[in-house]
């Protein structure tokens, strides 16, 4: 059995977390099997709202305990984060429900629909696993899939009333609104961000991939709670491609048949180049590596087998042999055309990080330049990164100057938007508070819904340019923010209440809400997890009344033709994922073969956004 750092001496309560998609649910499973199958009495608790743990055992778990006869001493628990969301919401909003004005009441539940309230939700139902030690006797190791941030636990630290605080009007409507009301928690909170923190009781794994984003994401998390006090930490690297061309005999090998395909090797080498780049605050974290496996993590045979090396078949044969689905005929080429049309308007591309689309943005933005209409391609994306896609590679010299004569690109430096947004919430909601208040403010102004409140009133400062020219955005807000945005002031309703009928106003909310002026575009992979979170994205955005326009299924293997076994599966796994986005989910969709060399470069942007699929694929007309 693989000896594996994570798993050595392991405490009594283990905290996987990463960003969505990296697999840290398919970790925390085979971990909790190998240490029951070890002789262990095991609590496996899921707060992922992406959570599949039921799905991978084959039995039915939800929201109280369950054995899993299957494996002797393992019992799960999933915590679903949305009822325990909508939980915490009624016992805040409940009380006061036909007491204050309705408007209010919509305001305070709009201030706790976000993130923030899920995440705290959900941290407030397992810390009684944390701190209940008589409830929690019978276990060995209690393994949590995922744990809170260091920003959540930041916050269960403030001294002092929330609910004062907010009552009284003196809190901004980011992330405060989800902590009133705690008093009562507060002895049980200590204990628990206490337990957090004692590397006796508790070990944190970071799980990320082998790609730059990823591991930035792990080292942000890691800098994060190292800062409160939870340094040691553990690294687990995902889903590596093993040595060799598909098969090597090297370390972490998968065995079977070497298979020259360039595809694998190109992905492998960024890989080895994403580690060898690794920042330097998780290069002294005890690290393990995990190849990636061509089947699903579903059942116990790919759970056990998840932590140990896998020998595949030759290619062309079994599981292995090339896809026999069809896919979609949905080239990216064919949304650019229908957008180009427009001959104007404003295209936001969404999605969770690590999906590619700023890649995409820039493509879209660059094919629709090189048809001479004039293009403001605006980002987040550091300068020097979106530079070197647009400017690298070679081509041709006359389509470079073409799209150069219509593209316009600017950057937002989120950094200088948060300041300049921190600065005046603290002119004017702080003017008046004491040290106490101004300590909560300001720790508020610290959450993720303050960079994209401020990133977005930045961005609408080119929003306007769409009435006579294409603006392509990367990246976009959620839903949430966009009606705390549309509350402030009630500026949206209250401008239609002030004119009635008799001026016609469009306010930057019935913009995006106009499917003619703004075309949504969200990002995602074939992969479960980026696919949901994409879903629930859609969701948040439609509660502000904006429809997605179209879905990219972006670095698709089952679009790329791949010859190795192990890919060649992964694409057939694929394939139900695309099937569901296009059936269920997507009004439009293009799909994105991974490709060898990473597009970079004008000609390469605008062949990524012009060419069909690979014409070795099967192909079938989107109804």
């Amino acid at each position: 059995m693989t000896t594996l750092r994570f798993l050595d001496q392991a405490p009594r309560f283990l905290f996987f977390t990463g960003k969505g998609g990296v697999g840290k649910t398919s970790i925390a499973c085979a971990s909790a099997v190998r240490l029951a199958e070890g002789g262990a009495s095991v609590l496996l608790v899921s707060t992922d709202p992406a959570s599949n743990v039921g799905q991978v055992f084959g039995v039915s778990i939800g929201n109280t305990v369950t054995a899993i006869d299957a494996v002797p001493g393992l019992s799960a628990l999933e915590i679903d984060p949305e009822q325990a969301a909508q939980q915490y919401r009624e016992r805040i909003v409940g009380p006061v429900r036909g007491l204050l004005p309705p408007a209010e009441v919509a305001s305070i539940e709009e201030q706790l629909s976000g993130a923030c309230t899920t995440e705290i939700a959900s941290f407030n139902e397992f810390t009684d696993l944390l701190t209940d030690a008589a409830w929690t006797a019978a276990y060995d190791h209690i393994l949590f899939d995922t744990a809170p941030t260091g920003h959540t636990i930041r916050l269960l630290q403030l001294p002092g009333s929330w609910t004062d605080f907010l009552t009284e009007g003196t809190g901004d409507a980011s992330c405060l609104g989800p902590l009133s009301g705690l008093e009562k928690q507060r002895a049980v909170y200590a204990e628990a961000v206490a337990a957090l923190a004692d590397q006796a009781r508790t070990r944190l794994v970071l799980v990320a991939r082998a790609q730059t984003s990823t591991l930035t994401e792990a080292a942000r998390t890691h800098a994060e709670l190292a800062g409160i006090g939870m340094a040691r930490q553990y690294l687990v690297v995902n889903g590596i491609l093993p040595d060799g061309v598909d098969g090597g005999s090297g370390e972490g090998g998968s065995g079977g048949e070497a298979v020259a395909d360039p595809l694998f090797a190109a992905i492998r080498a960024r890989e080895q180049q994403a580690l060898a780049q690794m920042p330097d605050a998780l290069r002294a974290a005890p690290t393990d590596y995990v190849a990636l496996k061509s089947s699903n993590m579903v059942g116990l045979a790919a759970l056990r087998g998840l932590l140990e090396p896998e020998v595949l078949p030759a290619a062309g044969q079994g599981e292995h042999a090339a896809p026999s689905a069809a896919l979609p005929d949905s080239p990216l080429s064919a949304l650019v055309d229908e957008i180009a049309a427009g001959g104007h308007g404003l295209v936001m591309l969404m999605g969770k990080g690590g999906v590619g689309k700023t890649t995409l943005a820039a493509s879209v933005a660059v094919a629709l330049a090189a048809r001479g209409l004039p293009v403001h391609l605006t980002t987040t994306d550091p300068a020097a990164h979106l530079t070197d896609t647009l400017a690298g590679g070679a081509g041709s010299a006359e389509v470079r100057s073409l799209v150069s004569s219509s593209l316009k690109v600017s950057r937002i430096d989120p950094a200088a938007e948060i300041q300049r947004y921190t600065d005046t919430v603290l002119r004017t909601k702080g003017a008046h508070l004491d040290e106490q208040g101004l300590a909560m403010l300001r720790e508020d102004l610290r959450s993720p819904c303050t960079e994209e409140i401020a990133v977005f009133q930045a961005f609408s400062r080119v929003i306007r340019e769409a009435k006579h020219k294409f603006v392509v955005m990367d990246t976009a807000p959620t839903g949430h923010t966009l009606l705390l945005l549309d509350a402030t002031g009630s500026y949206h309703r209250e401008i239609q209440r002030q004119l009635g009928g008799t001026v016609h106003l469009t306010t930057p909310m019935m913009k995006l809400q106009d499917p003619e002026q703004t075309k949504v575009i969200l990002v995602t992979l074939a992969e479960t997890t980026p696919v949901l979170e994409a879903a629930e994205l859609q969701a948040d955005l439609e509660r502000a009344g904006i429809t997605p326009w179209a879905w990219v299924v972006n670095n698709s293997l089952a679009a790329a033709a791949p010859a190795s076994p192990l890919l060649l599966a992964r694409a057939r796994n694929e394939l139900p994922e695309i099937e569901h986005v296009q059936e269920k989910r997507a009004a439009r969709l293009a799909v994105v073969p991974l490709l060898a060399d990473e597009p970079v470069g004008i000609p390469a942007l605008l062949a990524l956004a012009t060419s069909p699929l690979p014409a070795a694929l099967p192909a079938v007309t989107r109804p």
